[in-house]
This record gives structure tokens, sequence and C-alpha cells, in this order.
């Protein structure tokens, strides 16, 4: 065999390839020729040039940069096939599916590292076409489902993958592409998703067998050597061709010849391997066929094997050295580099072994001269395996962030400077070796290596879930009801009745309140505080006969006799205690008899009673212990009044925090005792322990005052109250949000005896590693005094001080950056004065004994803390060098079989930049751990701790994820958004809205994906909906948190800085500030995508005006502006009032373009417009008390600067205008003799237009359209009924100030002939010296005179027109006190039942006082605020104003709407607009925040409805069958006034809110639904219009598909 052929031929063609290929091996990271963290298959792999510098006396080396590639990967595979064919496509089948639909499947056989391809293709088919299939491994036939999947795949109940067929052409396709070496065939099935029907092949499933020629190896691997041979013999077999010069420098140019020749040879190998022979036999056959000297023969330089880079210096620079030194250029440097490789591998060749070489090379050279280059510019090369490493490591410290191409490069180069530096302190490459590839570094590196994932950060699988299962709320589903029933009250106990009558009597001021059990009868023992005096009431269902044996206790435990004027009658003094006699009280029924006492005390110095009973010679006791009834009198400091607190605890709290600063055992233990409290006074009482205990968490409050505690007992009274915390979580769900965040601000407590480990560990340290004196000797003794969660924080400051080469600036960091200053370091009782002083020698020990020690800290003061939740629930034991040993934490049982490799990947991951894996496993360890938090369990607090570590971990990955987001698409931040919302939802009580949002946001994802055009207007609703649901959430926290905090803190002395933040700074620790954060960052993308702009015009006025910033419209709605004004309104709900003066009101609310706000401002000309733009808001806010020029369009608002000038022109304008507007009249209406008229009797003196339109309607609209029954109560009943010799009644009064010896609350006073009038006139006309009137009926109508119900409603209305506002609240609780006459019962129950409709009374007296109250409802509406300041406003005549009543059967809408046939916003007149909601129309025309859909539709195209706007209320209302009496004024829809909407419409009937689930509205989902049900509302909209000639204003609803009509008017 030729020599110089065999080695041209290995080393231009093979042996290269072998040891990229090699490289390619030892690279599995990906960085293989260095590209970080990417794999890279060798055809991707190019030369790498090493040239070498000789100049002078210094030797360079100088490798070529190769590019970097991305970091996520392509998994890669070994792979072996049965033929070297190109690749071609065989027809795997042909089926028919159904009549001419087609299938036709083909796989490829692939080449040489390709894959098997298996391509469906559906002719005839459609797009809802879906691919049902699975991988087969083996003969069992178990469907697998590969990793490696097409777009658009889903997982199918984890038993299958579904993927979407795609058009191609006239065909539908789906391609697979099969990388598994272990998939033998695909099964599959065709779905039509549309039809539901399924495509099987003769009942069975499809089968496509991958080609045996294809078939693959998993994990084959030939040894190169082998494959070298083989390669040998394939060159022989070809003839032993001969190259010549120019042939091998082609050779040397196109790498892919050799590449070719090589795998051809790697692939008979592999064949032979898929026939059953094994790699012995393989190299039994090879080095028996071929002399293995001759091989080795052919390997005279560059073979197999690779000389180590130093060699190969050492002998460039004898060369270099040899030849004078020369300066080389480029070139001639790399050539003296390959020929020093040339004549090492000769020697080789002839039988030398590297250590040969070594030893002959380093005796030759003088190893100290070549360092010395080395120390320059001449550098050892470093094997690219240790340069991964050292990538790896950079990677995992800098949080495995995404990097791109030139950063993979530039950290890469980094890593490879890193260790030329070690290099260069003298260290060699085995220095190196040893120092990286250790420990951890080593198992996570080799771990990667050997599975091909190529440093890239896994992700974990997350399970599919029924969001459904995390729903919590606290409120009854709403259902519809087919049969009514009459509404059954649950009846009151005895004591239970006497108890309400005396909270209401006190006017609720209760103090405390329990209920004894006394064997199988009940004591009430009720304390208020009413006028400055506690009362307390003694109240049981017991017959027999009860003394009172009691005692008064300025503290606990005490008996002190009560002073003798607060003695009840017939009370007998004894010593330190008084006995009183029960007495029988007298009710009318006698289910409610009770024996009672009543104790009243004037004096506050008393804070409880004890007391025992007698019964019959036999003392009735509590337990065996006397009974104690606790009560606080107001507080004398200047503490607020404690409105909407559970005052008497947080006084309590303020009483107790002298004793609660001693020491965290004595806070600890006083909250546990406080806690049975704390929860019979719900919601508020559990928001009082936490704001107590948030202060203190806070350092708001004193943690230790001179007081030596064991940290044992410290760590066992949290475990005290983290027990009855738990227990509360146990027994009070809908408390749980509460009591968790409670949790947060208290240490887990010790288990076992870890509090006591405090103390002695730290002499354990301290002992071992001799470090007995300074700053740890202090600490030493701080801890023994009192330890705290400080130490938590001091010990983290000492492991950071050490890691950094102990650099003192890191120790303060560490604790500055915590709160803890040099000062509060002084302020302890055992104060620290010293730094850390520690020695180097110092450093493994403390590292290792600090790091155990902060276990044990965490474990007592850190219940949140992650490593130290996670630790307390899987178990572990105290380890650690000279530790104490007996402390053993078993792991909790019950977790599921993969939780602790989701607790492991969290671990791992905690500190990664690239955060949502991370994200995902901490959500789905979460959502593992809800049924466990659910159940009742042994160790449930700590998984509770877990969670609310985890909860924690999640807000914090998010805020460190921000900068990944930064220039992220619309896409990723929605699905970041789910991650946060999912987190809000698993945290949250009543999380229904929550729930729909998240439903709502994956929706849209999946809009987004399947190109769906709307996706960024439906996205924006949801976005809407999040919004409102989070400001939900936080008004929820202020009304609960804040008064509690204001309350207490001023009692404690809190600083008012840390009160007045209070509420907001527990919403910002939480989700909901993160999830807010989010929602502004795709605001904008979102409106952008969606052509929303910046505005959103409801009526499109130019205007002048002086701007003014206001927090709600509601506040200032009654107010009178002197000059135009601009009002920038925070809050807009829908239903207010535009203020006189106001020229333009500009909001970031959202109110529905049909509200009635919007209909007022269109109707006044007055420009009014929602800015989405939080910059421009801004702007316009710091316009204030500035002069602005508004010039609106339909989409946007151009505003300007304007002068005073214009201002004039404006208001001269403007008064020219209203000049011009018609003046507005009434005319009264008389009784016209009928208390009720039917639907054909409707008149202008007997209804208003509302009943006459519909009316009008009836028979002359289409068919399709249906118009309910109607029936009204005309104008001058409610005049007549007034009037009524019924209403003639008795007033009775409860108060107080008429009597000194009596209160009024005990007395009635009946007003007779012989009460002076003008008495009678002063109670009437002073409503505040009374709480409340009622009728008492009169046995004697005719022999007294008793003042009528008209009197006292002339009296109100006359203060009202003296100004007194106030009064018409009075007033319509005196409409409500009407009695109905007979005749008009009558004849409303005769004109409904001969229109069709139901009675009322049919279902029981009940409901027809229901349907009563309902109607007097709608009349008490005429003196509502709004109407009656509309009224005047217009200057009309309030008292000329008549109520007609409009009766008709409520139809229960599946949706409700409303129509303008003209769009009111731009003014076109040829096409619809319309918005639509769920439910009852309430939400739409009330105040119910949210967007309701909105579109528009062209009058000449009824069929092509245009969406503007996707749907935001959260809430719609849904009601039984039922009757509705709308109003019907004569003050409605008159020539200038928009009237309507001022006055009630009243259902018999309570609505039921429901919370709404949008993703599963067919309105939203599903567009043929959509367009039917939007045409026919523009359909009824258009033909009313027509049916009046001219734009109307409609109201209607849909039910089952059918449109309703209920009302309708000129649009105004």
């Amino acid at each position: 065999m030729n020599n110089t052929i065999g080695h041209n031929f290995l080393h231009k063609s093979l042996l290269r390839h072998t040891l990229i290929e090699h490289q390619s091996k030892i690279s599995c990271s990906g960085v293989s020729g260095k590209a970080l963290f990417q794999s890279q298959s060798p055809t991707q792999i190019k030369k790498s040039s090493i040239v070498i510098k000789f100049r002078g006396d210094r030797l360079n080396l100088r490798k070529t940069k190769l590019p970097m590639g991305t970091r996520h990967l392509v998994s890669v595979f070994p792979r072996a096939v049965l033929t070297t064919d190109t690749t071609s496509e065989q027809l795997a089948g042909k089926f028919c599916l159904d009549e001419n639909i087609e299938l036709q499947v083909d796989v490829s056989v692939p080449t040489p590292g390709s894959t098997i391809q298996v391509n469906f293709r559906v002719t005839n088919g459609s797009n809802s076409l879906l691919l049902h299939w699975g991988a087969i491994y083996d003969t069992k036939g178990k469907w697998v489902l590969p990793s490696h999947r097409p777009d658009g795949t889903k997982v199918y109940k984890n038993r299958a993958l579904r993927t979407p067929f795609v058009k191609s052409g006239s065909q539908f396709i789906v391609k697979i592409d099969v990388n598994d070496p272990a998939i033998q065939a695909i099964e599959f099935l065709i779905v039509d998703e549309a039809q539901n029907k399924w495509f099987k092949n003769n009942g069975k499933n499809f089968s496509v067998k991958l080609p045996a020629k294809g078939k693959m190896i998993p994990n084959a691997s030939v040894p190169e050597e082998l494959v070298q041979i083989q390669a040998y013999l394939r060159w022989e077999r070809n003839g032993e061709q001969m190259y010549t010069p120019e042939q091998e420098k082609t050779l040397d140019d196109n790498e892919e010849i050799g590449k070719e020749e090589y795998e051809a040879a790697r692939t008979e190998l592999m064949e032979e391997i898929a026939r059953g022979a094994s790699i012995e036999d393989l190299r039994t056959r090879l080095t028996k066929k071929t002399d293995k000297s001759e091989i080795k023969e052919q390997q005279p330089s560059d073979t197999k094997i690779v000389i180590p880079d130093e060699l190969l210096q050492i002998q460039a620079f004898i060369r270099w050295e040899k030849a004078g030194k020369p300066n080389y250029t480029p070139d001639q440097q790399l050539e003296e580099y390959e020929a020093a490789r040339t004549e090492l591998m000769e020697e080789i060749a002839r039988g030398a072994s590297i250590d040969d070489l070594r030893t002959r090379l380093t005796k030759k050279t003088d190893k100290s001269e070549i360092k010395e280059q080395q120390s320059s510019d001449t550098k050892i090369v470093i094997p690219d395996e240790l340069v991964q490493i050292q990538a790896y490591i950079r990677w995992e410290k800098a949080g495995k962030p995404n990097y791109t191409p030139d950063q993979q490069l530039r950290e890469f180069e980094e890593a490879r400077k890193e260790l030329q530096t070690e290099l260069n302190k003298g260290l060699s490459l085995d220095d190196i070796k040893k120092k990286i590839i250790k420990g951890e570094i080593q198992t996570k590196v080799s771990k990667q290596l050997k599975s091909k994932s190529y440093f890239r950060v896994e992700r974990i699988q997350r399970k599919k879930r029924d969001l459904m299962q995390l729903l919590r709320r606290h409120m009854t589903a709403w259902t519809e009801e087919k049969v009514p029933h009459p509404i059954q009250k649950t009846e009151l106990k005895a004591v239970e009745h006497f108890a309400k009558l005396k909270e209401e009597q006190d006017g609720g001021s209760v103090l405390n309140k329990k209920i004894y059990k006394i064997a199988d009868k009940e004591l009430l023992v009720l304390v208020t505080y009413p006028a400055g005096k506690t009362k307390v009431y003694f109240a049981t269902d017991s017959k027999e006969p009860l003394i009172l044996h009691w005692a008064l206790s300025k503290k606990a435990g005490e008996w002190l006799a009560p002073p003798p004027s607060v003695l009840p009658l017939d009370s007998i003094s004894l010593d330190r205690a008084v006995q009183t006699q029960f007495m029988n009280s007298s009710f009318v029924d006698p289910t409610y008899e009770v024996q009672t006492l009543e104790i009243e005390i004037e004096e506050d110095s008393f804070v409880g009673m004890l007391f025992v009973l007698l019964s019959q010679g036999k003392w009735i006791k509590d337990n065996g212990s006397d009974f104690f009834i606790e009560f606080r009198v107001a507080s004398k400091q200047d503490a607020g009044d404690g409105k909407g607190t559970a005052k008497a605890l947080l006084d309590k709290i303020a009483e107790l925090e002298r004793e609660a600063q001693k020491s965290f055992m004595h806070r600890f233990n006083i909250a546990a005792d406080l806690m049975d409290q704390a929860t019979s006074a719900g919601k508020l009482g559990l928001a009082g322990i936490l704001v107590w205990m948030r202060f203190m968490a806070t350092r708001q409050l004193i943690w230790n005052k001179n007081y030596n505690v064991k940290p044992r007992e410290i760590s066992k009274a949290q475990d005290r109250l983290t027990d009855i915390l738990q227990n509360s979580y146990k027994t009070h769900p809908h408390y749980r949000e509460l009591i968790r965040m409670i949790m947060s601000t208290v240490g887990r407590g010790g288990e076992g005896d870890v509090g006591q480990r405090i103390r002695d560990e730290i002499l354990v340290i301290q002992r071992n590693n001799d470090c007995k004196g300074g700053m740890m000797e202090e600490w030493h003794q701080k801890l023994h005094n009192n330890t705290s969660p400080d130490d938590v924080i001091i010990c983290q400051a000492l492991i950071d001080y050490i890691k950094s080469d102990f650099d003192i600036s890191v120790y303060w960091k560490t604790l500055n950056e915590n709160g803890i200053t040099k000062e509060r370091l002084l302020s302890y009782d055992r104060a620290i004065h010293s730094e850390p002083n520690f020695r180097k020698d110092q450093k493994d020990g403390l590292l290792r004994d600090l790091g155990n020690y902060m276990r044990t800290l965490k474990a007592v003061h850190s219940g949140a803390d992650l490593e130290s939740a996670i630790s307390n629930c899987m178990g572990y034991r105290s380890q650690g060098q000279g530790f104490m040993v007996g402390v053993q934490i078993n792991p909790i049982t019950g977790l599921t079989s993969g939780f602790p490799e989701l607790l492991q990947f969290v671990i791992e991951h905690v500190e990664d930049k690239n955060v949502e894996p991370l994200l995902e496993c901490l959500l789905e360890t979460r959502q593992e751990l809800q049924p466990l938090l659910v159940k009742s369990h042994d160790r449930l607090k700590d998984l509770l701790f877990l969670d609310i570590a985890l909860d924690s971990t999640v807000r914090t990955a998010i805020e460190r994820g921000y900068e990944e987001l930064n220039d992220a698409g619309a896409e990723k931040i929605m699905y970041f958004i789910t991650l946060v919302l999912e987190n809000l939802v698993l945290s949250s009580d009543d999380n229904e809205d929550l729930i729909y949002c998240l439903k709502g946001w994956n929706h849209a994802m999946n809009m987004s994906k399947s190109r769906d055009g709307h996706w960024a207007l439906y996205a924006k609703s949801v976005l809407d909906r999040t919004r409102l649901a989070l400001a939900s959430k936080a008004e929820e926290y202020y009304q609960v948190l804040q008064p509690s905090a204001e309350y207490l803190g001023s009692r404690l002395g809190v600083d008012q800085g840390a009160v007045d933040i209070f509420t907001e700074e527990i919403i910002r620790a939480g989700s909901a500030a993160s999830l807010s954060s989010l929602l502004n960052r795709l605001d904008p993308l979102l409106r952008k995508t969606a052509n929303l702009g910046s505005w959103q015009v409801i009526s499109p006025v130019e205007a002048i005006g002086r701007v003014i910033v206001v927090g709600e419209l509601l506040t200032v709605q009654n107010k009178s502006y002197g000059e135009p004004t601009i009002l920038v309104a925070k809050t807009v709900k829908g239903e207010e009032e535009i203020p006189d003066g106001a020229v333009a009101v500009l909001t970031p609310d959202m109110p529905d373009v049909l509200s009635h706000v919007s209909v007022r401002a269109r109707n006044g000309k007055i420009c009014f417009a929602t800015c989405f733009d939080p910059n421009i808001l801004a702007d316009l806010q710091a316009n204030e008390g500035k002069l602005l020029h508004l010039k609106p369009t339909s989409a946007d608002i151009v505003y300007s600067a304007a002068k005073e000038g214009e201002l004039t022109d404006s208001i001269s304008s403007k008064s020219k205008d209203d000049d011009s507007l018609p003046s507005v009249t009434l005319v009264r209406k008389q009784f016209g003799g009928r208390y009720a008229i039917s639907s054909e009797e409707f008149t202008n003196e007997m209804v208003g237009a509302k009943s006459r339109n519909i009316s009008y309607l009836k028979g002359k609209v289409p068919s399709w359209v249906q118009i309910p029954t109607s029936v009204a109560l005309p104008f001058g009943v409610f005049e007549k009924v007034l009037s009524d010799g019924s209403n003639k009644g008795c007033i009775v009064a409860y108060g107080n100030g008429y009597t000194k010896k009596r209160p009024l609350s005990v007395d009635i006073w009946r007003w007779e002939n012989s009460v002076s009038q003008e008495f009678l006139h002063l109670l009437v006309m002073t409503p505040v010296r009374y709480v409340r009137l009622q009728k008492i009926e009169q046995k004697n109508p005719a022999n007294s005179t008793w003042p009528l119900l008209s009197d006292k409603l002339r009296s109100l209305k006359r203060e009202l027109g003296e100004g007194n506002f106030a009064v018409l609240t009075e007033i319509r609780k005196t409409v409500l006190e009407l009695s109905a006459p007979s005749l008009l019962v009558q004849e409303l129950k005769d004109k409904m039942k001969i229109s069709g409709m139901p009675w009322p009374g049919d279902e029981g007296e009940q409901r027809w006082e229901q349907a009563w109250m309902a109607i007097k409802k709608v009349w008490a509406s005429k003196w509502n605020e709004r109407a009656y300041f509309s009224t005047r406003k217009v200057k009309l005549d309030h008292d000329y104003l008549c109520m007609a009543v409009l009766v008709q059967e409520i139809i229960n809408a599946d949706y409700a709407f409303v129509i303008h046939t003209t769009n009111p916003s731009s003014g076109d007149s040829s096409e619809i607009y319309a918005e639509v909601v769920r439910g009852l129309g309430e939400t739409l025309v009330g105040a119910y925040p949210g967007r309701a859909l909105s579109f528009i539709c062209k009058k000449n195209d009824l069929n092509s409805p245009q969406v503007l706007g996707y749907p935001s209320k959260p809430i719609g209302l849904f009601i039984r069958r039922s009757i509705i009496f709308r109003s019907d004024s004569n003050g409605e829809d008159l020539e200038g006034y928009a009237g309507a909407g001022l006055y009630d419409s009243v259902p018999m009937d309570k609505e039921e809110k429901v919370v709404l689930d949008y993703s599963s509205d067919p309105l939203i989902i599903d567009g043929k639904f959509q367009q039917t049900i939007l045409s026919g509302i523009a359909g009824a909209g258009n033909a009313i219009e027509e049916l009046y000639g001219s734009p109307q204003d409609i109201e209607g609803v849909v039910r089952d598909g059918k449109i309703y009509v209920v009302q309708t008017r000129p649009q105004m």
C-alpha cells in the first residue's frame, strides 16, 4: 500500500473529519468550534484555522473565531440507515375516507443524517380536519407522544396528539418529521372537528410503518477506529485512487468529499448493526480482514490520535528557534504550525507515543523558556471542552439568559480568557480541569452533555387542567327556576330574635356578643355601646327560674362589686358580687318568649363582667370556670371612631401592646390568645390581626424591650400561633386569603427543638472556626438574649462577605439593602458594635457552618422562605461537621409522585434570568399543591408556607423577567399575563372573575395563533376586564384593611406615612402589582394592532374651557361652574349628570357609548371622551387651571392652549345657543278614574310616550320582532293612592330627646286629637329627631282624626323647596309606606289576567306585597337625586311631573341590547349603532363597570354587522320569570330635554348577579351565531326606524334567538 496516498487520503479527507467529529462529541453542549450553548451537526462545523505568529522572541497563537448560533437547540440523535440512496418518497397508502375525500400517505426514505418524513395529503377535505395520532415504539402497540411535533399540535387528554391539516393548493396536508430512532410506526385517525366525525380504517386505526431501510438504531455508536478501517477498505476497493497535488488541494478546500466517504463507511457498519451484528462482531471481522499495522502505517500525522496543543507549541517553538526566530507572515505561521504537527505525527506513525514525545520535547527545550513566551502573547491552547464548561459556569451565574449570536461569541471568548488568566498564574490544564470540573457543575454539565440538552433551560411538561376546578366563591350559583316558589324565611331562634331587636334599638353599636349552650338551652350575652354607655343584655330560652350572680372587672379575673347606680331593680348586693333575677319578656308571638336581664354601666373603667348562674340551687358555670364577657368603652385617644373595623379587638390589641413589646414570645402568644375573638369578628377581626402582625414585620413596633427570652420559647410561641392559623384556615374557607397573609408575616416556628438550636449552634460555629471574639461574640450575645428575623439577614451578610473574599463593603451592602443600618445594630439590647474580621483559612469552614445555621434561622423566622419551606416539606436531617444531631423533619405524605422533581427544578432555576420555564414550574407546583390545601392534613401549615413561598417567588421572578419583555411582542406578554394571573387565581378567595379573565386570555392567545383578525380587539376587552378585576380587588383590600390600619396605627403611634400606604404596600407585595405592570406594557401594543388609537370619542363637540381635575364625576354632578370648564374625571360610572358649566368631560374610565351620561353629553352638546393613553391623561391633568381648546374627530381629540379671548367668544356663542333652545314645560296630569288600563287604552292623557310607543308597535313590526304584553297604572294613580283613606295612620317615633327620664325607644306615642298641631308639625318638620316612621293600623278610624301621609309628604316637599335636599331620602321612604286601595288591587288584577299576564297574588299574599313595593319604588324614583336635579337644571316644575307605571312580564333574557338607528358618535344616518350585554339590560344602562359588545351595521347591508369592541363587563343580571314595573313619566322624551333614564324601572324580584365567562359565550366564539344575532338586532332597529320615519333609541332583549323590543323613543 502506498504510504503517501494513504496519508494524503486519510489526512485530507477522513482524519481531519475524524478530528472534527470527535470535537463535536466532546462539545455536546453546542460550543463545538466556539458556538456557545448550541449543538451543530458535523456539516455545520467549519475548519478551524490555527495560526502561529513568529516575531522576534515572541510566539503568538491565533484561532479563527466561529459564529455562535442561538441558544434554543434542535435535538440530534445518532442515526443508522440501511440505504445510501438519495432521499425518495415511497407511497405508504391511499385511502377513501368519505365519498370523494381521499387520503394519501407518503414516507420519505432518508439519506444518512436526515430524518424520516411522513406526509399526509387529503383531497376534497375541509379546514376542520385534524390528524389524531401517536407513535409506536414496540409490538405492544401503545401510543407514545413524541416531543418533536408539527406546529399547532395539541395534546388530547394526555393520550394522543392532534395536528390540524393546513391548506396547500387544492389539498390539505400534515407533515411529520420523525427524529426519534425508537419510533417504528405512526398510528392515526382523521377527525372532522366541525362535524364531530371520525374517519377510521375499517373500524381500526390507520397505521404507517416506517420503512425498514430507514430503521434507526437508538444510541448506536461505532468506534472511530473501526470506521477508519472500513473507510480504508472502501478506498482500497475503489482502486486505491491516486490524487494529484491539485486534487489534494480540492479535497482540502472541500471537506464534503471526505465527509461523504467517511459517512459512507459509517453507514455500512451501522447497516450491519441493524441486521443484528454487535460491535465486537465488527471488530473481529475488520481486524481479521485487514492488518491493523497496515492501517497504522497509513496514519503518519493526523490519525485518531490527537497531539496536545502544548506539545505542538513546543515543537513549533523549536522549529522557529532553529530557523533563527524570524518574523513570519500569517500564512508562514500557519505553515510552520502545520509542519510541526506533521513532524510529531510522523514520529507517532513510527511508533512513538505521546509520552515519548513529551519526554523528548521537555528535555530538549527549557520549559521555563516556553512558559516565558506564554506569559506574554503565547498561550497554551485550551481544549474546547474546558472552555465549554467555563462558559456554562458563566452562563449559569448570569442567570441562564437568552444570548444573541454576538453575545454568545463574546461569552465563549470571555470564558477562554478567564481560563487563560488561570494558566498565566502558573496553573496547568490539569489544575484547571480539577478546579472547574467538580461537584454540582460536573454533574450538571455531564448530565446535559449526556442528554444532549446543550446547556439550555429545560421546561417541565405542564398538565392540562380545568380552570374551573380552582373556583372559589362564597355565593350560590344562579339557576333559572322553572316554577316560581314563595321565598322561605329562615326563622330566628328566640335569643337571636331578642338580640336582633336590641341591636337595631341601639343602632348596631355592638361591642361583644356570645351565645352559650346550657344543656339544651341557650344563653345570650350582648354588649352594646349606645350614647356613651355600656349596656349588657342577657336572654335565655330556659323556662327554669334563673339568678345571675355577677360582678364587674377592671382586669381579667377580678370580682368587683358594681356601683349601686347600675343595679337593676330587686338586685341583692353581696360581698364583691350581686344577684339579680331574670324576668320574663312579653312578646306577642310566644315563639320568641325569653327570660331577660338588662344592665347599664356609665363608668368606662370596667373591662368586663364575671358571672355564674344559679338555677334551683345549682350553680351553672362555663366548663367549670366563671363566665367572663368582655367589653371596652370608646378610646379617649384621638384615633377616630373605628368605623369599619373590629374596634373591640383593636382596642384590646392596643391595650396589650405594652406587654407584646417585651419579646416575640409575648407577641405571638397574645396573638394566639386573640385569634378566637378575631375569627368571631369575621373578616374585619382577621384584618385587625393582619394589620398588627404586619406593623410588627415591617418594624413599626418594638421587637424586644429589656426581656431575655430563649429562642425555643419564641419558636414554641410561633408554633402555637401558626397551629391556630392552620386550624382557622381549615374551618373558615372564606377567610383563607387573609389567613395566608397573616402567616406570611409570621415565621413558621421550630419543629422539635429547632428554636433552641439557634442558641446552641452559634457556639458550635465559634468553637469549630476559632472565632469566639469580636462581632461573632456580640452576635452570639444578641442571639442568646432575643433572636429575631434580623438574624437571617445578618447571617446572609456574613456569608456574602466571606464569599467575596472578605470584602467588608459587601457585608454592609447586604445589611443595608434589607433595612439594617449601623444604628439598628447598635439599638439591640445586646448591641453589635464590631464588623466581622475573619482569616482566609476560616473561609471554607465558616461557609459550611453558616450555611447550615441559615437553615435553622429560616426554619424559625422565615416560614415563607422558599428553601426553608421546601426543606420542611421534603424532609431533612441536621448535618454539618460538629453540629448537634437529633433534628429531623420527615417528608410530608400524600405528595404526588413527580412533586420532588418539580421542587428540584425550582431550586435549580430560581435565579435564572430567563424566567419563563421557572414561572411555568412554580405554577405547576402550586397547582399540584392545591388538592392538599383544601383537605385536612396534619402538616397543613408546612404546605401553606410552601405555597406562600412559591407565590412570592412568582412575583420576584416576574419582576426579574421584565427585561426579557422589553422588546417582546404582544403574544409573549400575553403569555406572561396568563402565568401571573394564574398565580393570583391560586392565591385569592373569591376568584371567579379572575378565572374568567384567565380563560379570556387563553382564548385571545388561541385567536392570535390562528391569525383571527379580531384577536387584538378581543384581547383589549380582556385587558380592560382584568384591570377592572384588579381595581375591584384593590378596593376590597382598601375597605377591609385600611380602616384597621388607620385606627390601630393611631392607637399604637405608628408612623403616619406607614399607615397611609399600608394597603398600597400590601397590594404591591402581591401578584396584582406585577399583573398591572404587564397590562400597561401590553395595552399600547393591542391598541396599535386593533387600530384603536388613544381615544374613544363618545360626543365629538369642539370645546374651550378651563381644566379642572376631579376624582369622581358623581361628586360634582350637582355643582355649577361659573365659566366653561373641561372636567378631567378619574371615575365616570355612567348614570351621572353633567354639571352646569361643564363643556367637556374627559376620563380614563369606560362608560358605554349608550349609557345615560353619554346620551346626556350628546344631547347637551358637551364633549365627552375616554382617554386610553396614560401619558396623554397625565398631560391633561398637568394643565389643571389652564385654558385648553379641544378639537375632536370621531376617533381622536387634538388639544392646544387657548387664550382668554377665545373663552369669551365661546361663552357668547354658547349663550346664543342656549337662548335658541325651546323652553320645556309640563302639563299636570289628572287621575282619570281608573287604577289600571290595558295597552288598547293607552292615550296621551293616561300614560307617557314609553307605553304609547309599545302599544303602537304591536302588529306593525315584522312578525319575527316580538312585543311583550303590557298594562299600565295611568297618570294620577299615585296622587289618588296618597290621598286615599287607607293611608291614614299613626306615627311611631324611635329616638331620643323627648323625655329626660326614659328613652323614647321604649315608648309609643299615638297622635290623637289631643296632641297639639304645633308639636305634630315640629316632629314632621324635623326628621333628624327620629330614626324611623311607620304606620299602625287604627282600629276605629271613624272615632279619631289621624294625620295623613300626604300631610307629611307635603311638609317634606316644603322643606325640599327651601333647599334642604337631604329630605329627598325621607320623601322616598314615605312613599314606600303607602297601602294599596282594594279597588286598585282588583282593577290591576283584572287587567293583567285579561291581557294574559300572570297575577302575582295567585302565588300568595307575599308575592303581591313584592309587586306593590316595586310599584311604589317606581313612584318614589320621582324624587331620586339625579332626576330632581335634572329637572331643576332645566327649570321644570317638579310638582307637575306625573308618573305612570308600565307593567310588563319580564323576558328572562340571554342578551339585552340598546340600538341607536343613527350612529351617535359620527352622526352617520346610514349606519346603525348598537350595544349588547349578557342578561338584563340594567348592566348596559345602569352604573355597571365595563363595556358592552358594540357594533355598527350599514342599513343597506344588514347581514354584515361589524364588531367595534368586545365586552368587558364582568357581571350579568338574570332573573326568574317575573314582572317588571317601568317608569313612564310625562317628563321624558321632551324636545330639548333628555329625561329618559332618570327614573327607575323595578322588577318584582331581585336580579341575580352572575360573573360572566365570555370564553364560552357563543356570541363571542361562534361567528355564525354572532352574525345571526347582531343582524337580527340591526334589522329590528331598521324596521322600527322605517315605521316612525325618524331615528330611534330602542331597547330590547334576545331570548332563545328571538328578538324582543321592550321600548322605543326618538333618538335625541
